[in-house]
């Protein structure tokens, strides 16, 4: 571990919770002779060092504040080493003082991510674990969260396990082969495939995880789009659910985008109401209409407004035919449909939905096929278990290919080329839980951490 800043064992400090004023604040400390260390600025030292783990003592930190220390003894504790958590009043001034006097008295600042490495490398949680802590703090809403407690609690890593069984169960029976062969060591009839075929179906299911987690977690870029008074700010309000946007019957009212993050049914989105789509000789005004077109070359989805009491215009059609069948999916949106509205009677081969958002009405089916549209993986979906980083998906990418070209041998092949398809599947799976990690990987994963953590 020459190239990470950590060092195993040796006492560390950090500030676990925000530094801004707050009911209470928690310093955070691990390592050999923790407790020790901290009883020597603590006013019960006796009680500290006596207490079990997993228990509470009351004392003062003279000249400081009144604290309450949580106790956590090896191996029973989050870092799997002596743990002391220092819960005191949350003004900023107290929890510097507190984290100042620490390092003060034999204990080191803790890098990024370190706690979570030290849970690590003492076998407390693998890679897939690790990574999910980090998922559940940038977790922008309860679907996120959950998926990524799915993964903490070790969904991930039990299906990467059974993936690893197939495959070692092949390998057994192929090493059985080359032993005790009863002719040619050669792949014809020597082996059941039916052990890696399963594997090989649940790598697929997992690669294909990826692209539907990675929404979950980074978010997808939705814009709305459409003619100048098609009800975009309005409808942006009102998924808001709040008065962001200025809303007036005056054509080329927004001129500039605004943005913010929104709940789509679990799926977190940056929702962006943009300048209305019209020629105009104004000059701001048609700056705000190519950043419209911009946006809409990146989204990973487009809500086109329309007025249904207007109806298309050759503007629209042109716009929404060429979004059909591309790589950025659409939703044709009717907007005003509590009045005596129409629709066109072009059919256009995209999703379209009915709303008021003046009203409020349709708002939930419109939220349902945003969904719908942007959860890419069914199969994953239904499976309950996803890949959390972009990271695990090129191992298991690896694995998989690693399978398949296994399964693809012909009978011209020794048995000993399976074999090593076989273990570097292996080898490509212990990369995924950090069996087989290389330490520039782990310095990656544990230095996006926040500190106390």
């Amino acid at each position: 571990m020459t190239n990470l800043k950590y060092t195993p064992e040796e006492p560390i400090a950090a500030i676990a919770t925000a530094l801004a004023p707050a009911a209470l604040g928690i310093v955070r400390c691990s390592g050999k002779n923790c407790i020790e260390l901290f009883s020597k600025i603590f006013s019960r030292p006796k009680a500290l060092l006596e207490a079990e783990g997993n228990t509470i003592v009351y004392g003062w930190i003279t000249g400081i504040d009144e604290v309450l220390v949580s106790v956590f003894r090896s191996p029973k504790s989050f870092t799997g080493e002596d743990m002391i958590e220092i819960s005191c009043h949350g003004g900023v001034h107290v929890v510097q003082s507190i984290y100042n006097l620490l390092l003060e008295n034999g204990f080191r600042a803790a890098e990024k991510g370190e706690f979570t490495f030290r849970a690590y490398i003492n076998g407390k949680a693998d890679l897939t674990k690790a990574e999910a802590v980090r998922e559940i703090i940038d977790s922008k809403t309860d679907e996120s969260q959950n998926r990524a407690l799915g993964r903490l609690a070790g969904n991930l890593y039990e299906t990467i396990d059974g993936v690893k069984k197939h495959i070692i169960d092949t390998l057994a029976a192929i090493e059985v082969e080359i032993e005790y062969p009863e002719d040619e060591e050669t792949i014809a009839d020597s082996f059941d495939s039916s052990e890696l075929k399963k594997a090989e179906e649940i790598l697929e299911q997992l690669a294909l995880s990826w692209k539907s987690e990675k929404i979950y977690q980074d978010g997808a870029r939705v814009v709305l789009c459409g003619k100048t008074n098609a009800g975009k700010s309005s409808l942006f309000n009102a998924l808001l659910k709040e008065d962001r946007a200025i809303v007036s019957d005056i054509e080329g009212t927004t001129r500039d985008f605004i943005e913010s993050w929104i709940d789509f049914s679990g799926i977190p989105a940056r929702l962006f109401d943009t300048a209305g789509l019209r020629e105009t000789e104004d000059v701001i005004e048609a700056v705000g209409v190519e950043r419209t077109r911009d946006l809409s070359e990146e989204a990973d989805l487009i809500l086109y407004l329309v007025d249904s009491k207007a109806g298309l215009t050759e503007d629209d059609k042109d716009f929404i035919k060429s979004h059909t069948g591309g790589k950025i999916p659409l939703i044709l949106v009717w907007n005003k449909c509590d009045t005596a509205g129409k629709t066109d009677s072009e059919v256009f081969l995209v999703p379209q939905v009915n709303i008021s958002a003046k009203k409020g009405t349709g708002l939930g089916e419109l939220s349902f096929l945003v969904k719908k549209i942007l959860s890419v993986s069914e199969k994953s979906e239904r499976s309950g278990t996803g890949l959390g980083s972009e990271r695990q998906k090129v191992s298991v990418e690896k694995a998989l290919e690693s399978v398949r070209h296994a399964l693809s041998l012909t009978e011209d092949y020794a048995l000993d080329a399976v074999v090593q398809d076989l273990e570097d599947s292996l080898d490509a799976l212990g990369e995924v839980t950090g069996d087989v990690t290389p330490e520039d990987v782990l310095d990656s994963i544990f230095s996006h951490f926040c500190v106390g953590k």
